[in-house]
C-alpha cells in the first residue's frame, strides 16, 4: 500500500468531503442527500435550505411536501423528505436534539445505513471509518485492493489493508482520486504514476 497512499499524499494532502456543511446536523441532511447525486448539485440546494431550516426541530415541523420542494433537484427527493423528517423526530426524541456520535447509533436512525453512518462518524467526529461508495468501489477494482462486488465486503477487504489510524484519510483520498483521477469513463491512466502497478492497467496492457 505504500506507494498508493504516497501518491495520494501528493494529490490529496488534506483531503475531505466536498460537501458544504457548518455541523453535524448539516453534514447528516447533506450525505442523505446526496445518495446518486452530484455534491455540486447537493451544496447548491443546501445553500439556500440551510438558511431556512437550521436544526432538527426546523426539519421536523416540515410536511413532506413542503421539503420536497425545498430538495427537488437532487433526485429522489419522495424518499429523502421523508427520511430527513423522521430522522429530525428521532434525533429530537432519542438523542436529546444531538446527531448520535457512534456509526451504530447513527445506523439506528431509520433510513442510515453503514456508508451514511461511516461518512458522519468519519467526517463529522473524527472517528475512523471506510465509506464504500461507487468511486471508492471502482478504485479498489482496478488497483486490486478488492475483488468484491457489494460494498460491505469491500469495506471488509480495504480495512484489513489499510492501517485503522488511516482509514478515514485515505477513504477521503480514494474517493477523490476516483472522482477526478480514476474516473468511471476516461481514467487519467497515462498521466497516473501508480499505472505500473495497477490492475487495471496493467490487464489493458
Amino acid at each position: 500500500m505504500e506507494k498508493y497512499l504516497e501518491y495520494w499524499d501528493e494529490l490529496f494532502s488534506k483531503p475531505t468531503t466536498e460537501l458544504k456543511f457548518s455541523n453535524n446536523f448539516e453534514l447528516l441532511i447533506a450525505v442523505l442527500l446526496s445518495a446518486q447525486c452530484t455534491d455540486k448539485r447537493v451544496n447548491a440546494v443546501t445553500e439556500n435550505l440551510f438558511k431556512k431550516y437550521k436544526t432538527p426541530q426546523d426539519f421536523s415541523k416540515l410536511s413532506q411536501q413542503e421539503l420536497e420542494k425545498e430538495i427537488y433537484s437532487c433526485g429522489f427527493y419522495r424518499k429523502k423528505s421523508k427520511s430527513i423528517i423522521n430522522i429530525s423526530r428521532e434525533i429530537i426524541d432519542k438523542h436529546d436534539g444531538k446527531v448520535p456520535n457512534t456509526i451504530e447509533k447513527l445506523k439506528s436512525l431509520n433510513g442510515i445505513g453503514q456508508k451514511t453512518a461511516s461518512v458522519i462518524f468519519s467526517i463529522g467526529f473524527g472517528g475512523d471509518a471506510i465509506a464504500v461508495d461507487t468511486h471508492v468501489l471502482r478504485v479498489s477494482k482496478r488497483l486490486g485492493f478488492s475483488n468484491a462486488e457489494n460494498v460491505k465486503k469491500c469495506e471488509e477487504d480495504l480495512k484489513k489493508l489499510i492501517d485503522k489510524s488511516l482509514w478515514s484519510k485515505t477513504n477521503s483520498q480514494m474517493v477523490l482520486f476516483g472522482r477526478y483521477y480514476c474516473k468511471a469513463r476516461s481514467p487519467k491512466c497515462e498521466t497516473c504514476k501508480l499505472k505500473e502497478i495497477c490492475k487495471y492497467k496493467l490487464e489493458q496492457n
